[in-house]
């Protein structure tokens, strides 16, 4: 008999009502990843295997003409691979991957599915994207950002006897907080102009448009909704949310896009962009792996 977490599922009831019974049963009879080969401007070396919904996401993200992407946590490289298959040629990205496992495992991925003239356009970084902000030389560097979060990622908790037996209602509490400080970061490094996206594979809406909202509360007028373009999914309070139940097994994911108003008390005078912005980091943090 499988392993039941009363709080758990007490906790999930209390978000989907009802709905938390088939919900609960699409998480556990997941569709299989989807092969994916390429975007606008190049193909991939071989197909990646990813969910659907995690292509969606990245495709969200507005890509600059020219330019400096960041994926502030990119790991394990499947939405990396469809920002840089899409980006134009005047375009880099830097994937950055805190943990240094998994900052290994996303090299692996792209250096295994990009080719050598697009590979050199893509780095990969590690430092925490949350810490970064806190150097103003930093601020603004960015022409685009996708915040990929850590998540309480409640698919792999229910399909984990272990993990589902150490769940407790602190969770998704202590995650929103490391979000929060990863989506506050993630827009004072966006360029005024830019596009934010925010992305989790999270069933927990404290985790999602209870982060965002943080976000416009704090930032106002400076953040611009920008809603995204999919109709996948339903509609939320901030974004979208792709629940496996209604969508053909694809999801859960969720995401909220926005854009960095451009106004004086976003753009210091005489800086359009901190330095750097346009290139790779001159001072060593997005040094290449692999």
């Amino acid at each position: 008999m499988a392993f039941l977490n009363e709080s758990f599922e007490e906790y999930y009831r209390s978000c989907f009502g009802d709905r938390w019974t088939s919900l609960r049963q699409s998480l556990l009879k997941r569709a299989g990843a989807v092969p994916y080969a390429g975007g606008r401007t190049a193909l991939l070396s071989a197909p990646y295997f990813l969910d659907r919904a995690s292509v969606l996401a990245a495709l969200s993200l507005r890509l600059p003409e020219e330019g400096l992407i960041l994926d502030a946590c990119a790991a394990p490289g499947g939405k990396s691979l469809v920002i840089a298959s899409n980006m134009s040629g005047e375009t880099r990205l830097l994937s950055n991957e805190f943990s240094g496992e998994r900052r290994r495992r996303l090299a692996k991925v792209l250096d295994g599915h990009l080719d050598s003239a697009l590979r050199e356009r893509v780095r990969v970084s590690g430092f925490d994207a949350a810490a970064l902000a806190g150097k103003k030389s930093e601020r603004g560097r960015f022409d685009a950002v996708l915040l990929d979060v850590p998540c309480s990622s409640e698919a792999h908790v229910l399909q984990s006897p272990a993990a589902l037996a150490q769940w407790t209602s602190a969770r998704p509490r202590f995650l929103a907080k490391r979000q929060w400080a990863l989506l506050s970061a993630a827009f004072l490094l966006l360029r005024p102009g830019g596009s934010l996206v925010y992305v989790t594979c999270a069933l927990s809406p404290g985790e999602n448009d209870g982060v965002v909202s943080r976000l416009r509360e704090k930032y106002g007028n400076a953040l611009i909704p920008d809603a995204p373009d999919f109709p996948e999914g339903e509609k939320t309070a901030h974004g979208r949310r792709i629940l496996p139940d209604t969508a053909d097994g694809m999801g859960p994911m969720y995401v909220a896009r926005f854009r960095k108003a451009v106004s004086p008390g976003n753009n210091p005078p005489g800086e359009e962009k901190a330095p750097g912005a346009a290139g790779w980091d001159r001072r060593g943090s997005g040094r290449r792996n692999g």
